[in-house]
Parts: structure tokens; C-alpha cells; sequence
């Protein structure tokens, strides 16, 4: 075991280098005022009152969240029938799908939001609502993909006992499909709603500047102004929301799987 145990060290220096050390200057810069030098740190908790005290920051936030919430809502209810569909497939049938599913995945995401920027063009929407198609085109692939995955894991002798109990179809689904299928729907929660709430470029390049979310405004303190400092606490904000989401789903998770066991 010793010998193996060596073999982590190349994974260790990795996420030191980057992920500790990144996110070690984050919190640095979240809690330091600007200007300061290595060695003339001064400590400071204006960051954080700075972005609270002002109006138009929780409301970004609040903005992100919701957007996230019905991106989210909206890749489930088209997610799960398109999954269900595929799982009822043969199995080749079901690789074909699949591949169609993922297909546009091989191309870069912003490649494929530069493309409905192009179609959207056509039609009279709301800054929110180019953005909000734009997030369900990209992530609703992840929830078919989950989804699909437990379906497909999924013991077909409990439907047909199921069946031979007398359930009709809807009692089955309900009964049985369903809540075998909910911790895929779960992972497909935290792989659509994380990425959602904290995109940044889907709103920049399809609301036009005129949709911005807590992405776009991380991205404006560490790019445009240079204000490290108070962008490093929207981010840790930002972070502190992800961490919370993530268990959220990871305690719904767990009592799905209590209850299928």
C-alpha cells in the first residue's frame, strides 16, 4: 500500500497548485484592501459590507439564483421525458439517442451560444429571455444524461411486479419509475443548477450587457476595473451559495437513497 500511496503525490501537487493556491490568493484578496503589498497586508471586511450595503449586488444575486432556479425547473421537465423515451428504446436505439443528445456537446459552448446569439437576433425577446434559452439549450443535455443513466440502471422485474400486482401504468411510474429515477434527477440538479447560477458568458453574449448576473460581475472586478480585492469576496459569496446548494442536494440525495433501499 505504501508503494502505491506514492502515485498520489503527482494528484496532490496538482490540486495544491491549482486549486489550494488559488483559492488560498482569493481569500486573501477577499479580506485585504486594495493596494496592499505581501508584506503590508491590512485587513478589511469592507468587501463584504460593500456588497451587501449596496442594493444592486443582492440583487444581481437574487438574480442568478432565480435564473438558475427556472433553468433548472425547465431542463428537468424537458430532461426527464426525453430520458424516459430513451431508456424505453432498444439498446441500440438508445446508443443512436444518446450520441444526438451529446452530439452538440463536442462543440465548445460558446461556439453553440455565438449560434443562438444569431437565431435570437430574428425574433423581438427580452434580454431574459435569450439568456434563459441559452442556459436550458446548454445544460439540459446533463439532465438527459443522468436521468437516463438511472432509467437505464434501473431492475425492470420491479415494473413487472409491479404490473403483476395490478398497478396500471401511471401507478408504476409513480410508484416505482420515479422514485428509482430521482438520484438521477438530483446529480442532473447540481450539474445544471451550478453552472448556471455562476455563468457568465451565455448572459454577456445573449442579453447583450443588459442581463448581468453574478458571473459577469465577478468577471468585471477581476478583468475590466482590476478591483481583485472585491471581486475575490463576490466570488467567495458566490462559492458560499454553491457550497450550500451542493448540500442541499447531497442531504436530498441521501434520503432518496434511504427510501429506495
Amino acid at each position: 500500500m505504501k508503494s502505491f500511496a506514492k502515485l498520489s503525490w503527482p494528484y496532490i501537487a496538482w490540486i495544491s497548485a491549482f486549486i489550494v493556491l488559488p483559492m488560498a490568493l482569493i481569500i486573501m484578496y477577499a479580506f485585504t484592501k486594495e493596494g496592499n503589498s505581501v508584506l503590508t497586508l491590512q485587513f478589511t471586511l469592507n468587501n463584504f459590507t460593500r456588497f451587501f450595503s449596496d442594493s444592486v449586488f443582492p440583487i444581481v444575486l437574487w438574480r442568478s439564483l432565480k435564473i438558475a432556479f427556472f433553468t433548472t425547473v425547465f431542463c428537468i421537465l424537458i430532461g426527464y421525458p426525453a430520458a424516459y423515451f430513451i431508456a424505453q428504446l432498444s439498446e441500440k436505439k438508445q446508443g443512436l439517442f444518446i450520441l444526438l443528445v451529446t452530439l452538440p456537446m463536442w462543440i465548445n459552448m460558446i461556439i453553440r451560444t455565438y449560434a443562438w446569439r444569431g437565431i435570437l437576433g430574428y425574433f423581438d425577446f427580452s434580454s431574459e429571455i435569450k439568456v434563459f434559452v441559452g442556459m436550458v439549450y446548454n445544460f439540459v443535455p446533463f439532465m438527459i444524461i443522468q436521468i437516463y443513466t438511472s432509467l437505464s440502471k434501473m431492475d425492470r422485474s420491479l415494473i413487472t411486479a409491479a404490473e403483476d400486482l395490478g398497478a396500471n401504468k401511471l401507478q408504476t411510474f409513480l410508484r416505482v419509475t420515479l422514485p428509482l429515477s430521482l438520484p438521477g434527477v438530483i446529480s442532473g440538479i447540481t450539474l445544471v443548477f451550478l453552472p448556471a447560477v455562476s455563468s457568465f458568458f451565455i448572459p454577456k453574449l445573449l442579453g447583450g450587457g443588459d442581463y448581468v448576473l453574478i458571473g459577469n460581475l465577478i468577471e468585471n472586478y477581476f478583468v475590466s476595473t482590476g478591483d481583485w480585492n472585491f471581486g475575490s469576496a463576490i466570488s467567495l459569496i458566490m462559492a458560499l451559495v454553491i457550497m450550500v446548494s451542493m448540500f442541499v442536494t447531497k442531504k436530498l440525495d441521501r434520503e432518496v437513497g434511504r427510501e429506495n433501499e
